[in-house]
């Protein structure tokens, strides 16, 4: 189970897609928690595996092998039609094309009042959510006549105004001009002052300087995690240990010399 700092937890993770040329180890063996309240960034070049972790996090496809909870339930393990209905209840899903993320024919209010109308005191929330994200002005447009970043931050705004814990972006920002893509990390801020969780993958140098954690996936692995400015590598639930990148040369024979100080708690490894 999942601690009460944990959100996201991966175990195991596993994703085979078969493809003309043969199967597609897209993901291998994932072993992550994210903690509640953290902006957490996924990295790693194409083809590492960002999209189809983030897609299994999110419930948008089932993994092939491997558990995801978030909280404490496991959204993949439910039937198509309560599974559905429980992301609408627990997460928002922003695409990286903004067009994608919205309903071409409502205005940015009844985008909103969708996810709001339950409550009773839905217009109001709706209303502060687009005053708080700088959108009071796009009330009334719909998504075609507003830029890419303001359709992007009223992606965002749906968290704020369903009240969930995580937000999940698959590159939000990449068809973004630099003025558009500040004011949506400034809405990437607002939320996680406000407790809610974001986990994005991106390429994007501007995202990784406002977020908390960073995870650098490679081959679909997790090749390191560096938090705090800190570069750590990453020890998986078998105890498998993960070098960073840029010390793996340190190994060509791919084998390693292990000692641990129980006094001080180092671990040293040491080419043979």
């Amino acid at each position: 189970m999942p601690s009460n700092d944990v959100l996201i937890r991966c175990e195991h993770l596993v994703k085979v897609y078969d493809s003309p040329t043969g199967r597609v180890q897209a993901v291998r063996g994932v072993d992550l928690d994210i903690d509640r309240a953290v902006t957490t960034a996924v990295v790693g070049p194409s083809g590492s595996g960002k999209s189809s972790l983030l897609r299994m996090i999110a419930a948008l496809d089932p993994p092939t092998a491997g558990v995801v909870t978030i909280g404490d339930e496991d959204l993949n393990s439910m039937s198509e039609g309560r599974r559905a209905r429980r992301r609408g209840r627990v997460l928002t899903h922003v695409y990286q094309r903004p067009r994608d993320n919205l309903i071409g024919h409502l205005t940015a209010a009844q985008q909103l009042l969708r996810i709001a109308r339950p409550r009773a005191d839905g217009p109001i929330i709706v209303d502060k959510a687009l005053a708080d994200l700088d959108l009071a002005h796009r009330r009334d447009h719909v998504p075609s006549t507003m830029s890419g970043g303001e359709q992007q931050r009223l992606a965002f705004a749906r968290a704020v105004v369903a009240g969930h814990d995580l937000v999940i972006a698959d590159e939000p920002t990449a068809e973004l001009d630099a003025a558009s893509a500040r004011a949506v990390l400034d809405t990437i801020d607002l939320l996680a002052d406000r407790g809610i969780t974001v986990l994005v993958a991106t390429h994007d140098p501007r995202v990784l300087e406002r977020t908390s954690e960073v995870i650098m996936l490679r081959d679909g692995a997790v090749a390191s995690v560096t938090a705090a400015g800190s570069e750590m590598a990453v020890i998986d639930r078998s105890g498998r240990l993960q070098l960073p990148p840029d010390v793996r040369g340190s190994f060509p024979e791919r084998r390693a010399l292990l000692s641990f100080d129980e006094g001080s708690g180092r671990l040293t490894v040491d080419p043979p």
